[in-house]
């Protein structure tokens, strides 16, 4: 049996989908459904256990499990309850961490690419104890997933014992299907899909940086597809433990972004450029792009879908579909 925590939320459930469709079942699945629909991310899947997480460490006693896949947290940028990011995003991670060290089970577990922060080191994804260190993330969220990293990489470096095998993520701008119940953290493609479907101007931000266009700020989008093939990777390849990027390694813009909508629906783009909020222009980040060297140093050969094939997919699949669910 295999446990997805988050496993009803966006790339949990993708995952799930995926282990479902390469024959398994014996899927337990730990989360929060709350109200907003998320059950529909699980409506089409077949599970063995749902487990929710103020019920997970008892559930865990005695059991065996061929490993454990840590999605579930408070991935809200905006996130202000600091007790509840801790107990979620770093005490529930750090009980796991060594559950699955006490029962020799592999652990696979979400980073994020905003453990970078302003991006002032790059996005190399050195996971040493300095480099850890030397990180500011700009919010809450950030900043537990960093920290739960240095842990990680703390016990490493001093030759504590760890699950045989375990893997961090740092995922960068994931978008693709189920991602709908996720509110203001929801792509800006689904965001406005409504919009380019129907002709309406799309809005994007205007620029305050020179040399840089309205619309051109650029992010490492990469499609959930992606994201669930490295997972299943991982599960399959028991050397490569480390904390890896997970992008495409190419920044591209939120004007290409929707251009690419645009053109999956063969209609003619209109957008338009708006004021960036007072409050958002001093912090708001211009570029990302992950360094990929080491997981594919590690092996990783999956490859990663063009933007404007991930968008076609994601259009002609899943958004312009009446039940637009995986």
């Amino acid at each position: 049996m295999l446990l997805v925590t988050g496993g009803a939320g966006f790339i949990g459930s993708n995952v799930v989908a995926a282990l479902n469709d390469a024959g398994r079942a014996d899927i337990a699945v730990c989360d929060h459904l709350g109200t907003d629909g998320k059950w529909r991310n699980l409506a089409k899947r077949q599970i063995a256990v749902f487990v929710g997480p103020a019920e997970l460490l008892q559930w865990l006693e005695g059991r065996k499990l061929d490993a454990i896949i840590h999605l579930g947290a408070i991935s809200e940028t905006t996130a202000i309850d600091g007790d509840l990011v801790m107990q979620t995003n770093f005490i529930l991670p750090t009980r796991l961490l060594d559950w699955c060290t006490a029962t020799g089970t592999p652990f696979i577990y979400a980073s994020s690419a905003a453990t970078y922060g302003d991006a002032s080191h790059g996005f190399d994804d050195d996971w040493s104890v300095p480099t850890l260190k030397a990180l500011r993330p700009l919010n809450l969220y950030g900043w537990s997933k960093n920290l739960f990293d240095l842990l990680v990489s703390e016990r490493v470096a001093r030759h504590e014992k760890m699950p045989p095998h375990w893997a961090g993520l740092k995922f960068f701008n994931v978008f693709g299907p189920n991602e709908y119940h996720k509110g203001t953290m929801i792509n800006v493609l689904a965001k406005r899909f409504a919009d380019v479907k129907a002709g309406r101007p799309v809005q994007l931000y205007k620029s305050y940086r020179e040399g840089i266009a309205d619309g051109d700020q650029r992010r490492d989008f990469i499609y959930v597809d992606d994201v669930v093939r490295v997972v299943q990777w991982l599960l399959a390849t028991p050397s490569a433990s480390g904390i890896f990027n997970v992008g495409t390694g190419t920044a591209r813009s939120f004007r290409e972004l929707i251009l690419a909508g645009y053109a999956a629906l063969g209609t003619k783009p209109n957008i338009e450029y708006v004021e960036m909020p007072d409050n958002m222009r001093a912090g708001y980040q211009y570029f990302t792009q992950a360094r990929m060297e080491r997981l594919l140093a590690a092996g990783y050969n999956g490859g990663f879908t063009s933007l404007e094939d991930a968008v076609r997919q994601y259009v002609t699949g899943f958004l312009d579909k009446p039940d637009p669910y995986r």
